[in-house]
């Protein structure tokens, strides 16, 4: 079992990172908490069967103000689309609702398949000469440009991050600028994250842990100290991504996209 400074001085290295990134890479840093988080739990002791579950809500509780931060950040240098991220809200509510609810009855190793699986093709897609590919020259309207924001907030909910991972590579497809898609998926990846958390606080609100100071499957104590490190950090970020390239950018996100992938499956084996 891990001792309790030690555990707090990985928690504060994971948020001060994830802040960084959050502003850097438009995300909520929920694709590193997750598996930090993981491994803490299960170095406490945690039930064997929910610590994926609480890793994913402990996430989302953190990088709801984080990803917050960071869209202001990016708001100030003009970069977030709030007319697509309205038209976004009911379908990514509704989505990360279901997402989060649903993921009580999923084993925590599919969480991570799924998780792993999108993370690679996103990574390849953000790497190679794809990464500028588009499909058309603007965003489907009508019932079908509310699937892709339902799906996205479903996944996103379900795995413990904001939704960046697919929002930003779904809107350059359609000629979102980079710089514009980070900005507005850190919107809408607020969003994600509220409505996530507040499910599986819901869904995990009688289950047995093994862990104390716990909403639900939200471990308290992680939140309390992660999210001020987080936020302080993610405004860094994004002065630094406004003064990078768009094709450096790409290849940062991509890269960290299949480092998370190959790690993440490797807590498989």
């Amino acid at each position: 079992m891990i001792d309790l400074l030690s555990m707090a001085a990985l928690l504060s290295v994971a948020a001060i990172v994830a802040g960084l990134l959050a502003g850097l890479l438009g995300i909520g840093g929920g694709i590193i908490m997750t598996p930090i988080l993981f491994q803490v739990f299960l170095l406490q002791g945690a039930a064997a069967d929910w610590r994926m579950h609480m890793a994913v809500a402990s996430s989302l509780a953190i990088i709801a103000p984080t990803t917050f931060a960071s869209a202001r950040a990016h708001a100030r240098h003009g970069s977030v689309d709030h007319q697509l991220a309205r038209l976004w809200v009911p379908a990514v509510s509704m989505g990360a609702a279901v997402g989060a609810l649903s993921a009580r009855f999923m084993p925590g190793d599919v969480l991570v398949l799924l998780f792993s699986g999108f993370a690679f093709f996103m990574a390849i897609k953000m790497l190679l000469p794809l990464d500028g590919m588009r499909l058309k020259a603007e965003m489907p309207k009508g019932p079908a440009g509310t699937v892709a924001p339902f799906v996205i907030g479903s996944l996103a909910s379900m795995m413990g991050i904001g939704g960046s991972t697919f929002t930003v590579p779904y809107l350059t497809l359609f000629g979102v600028p980079v710089h514009r898609a980070l900005g507005t998926a850190a919107l809408v990846g607020s969003l994600v994250s509220i409505v996530g958390a507040v499910g599986f606080i819901i869904s995990g609100w009688s289950v047995a842990t093994g862990m104390r100071t716990m909403l639900g499957f939200v471990h308290l104590p992680s939140v309390l100290l992660m999210v001020p490190l987080a936020v302080l950090a993610a405004p860094y970020g994004a002065r630094l991504a406004h003064r990078l390239q768009r094709r450096t950018l790409s290849i940062l996100f991509g890269c960290f996209l299949m480092l998370t992938s190959i790690r993440l499956l490797s807590t498989l084996w």
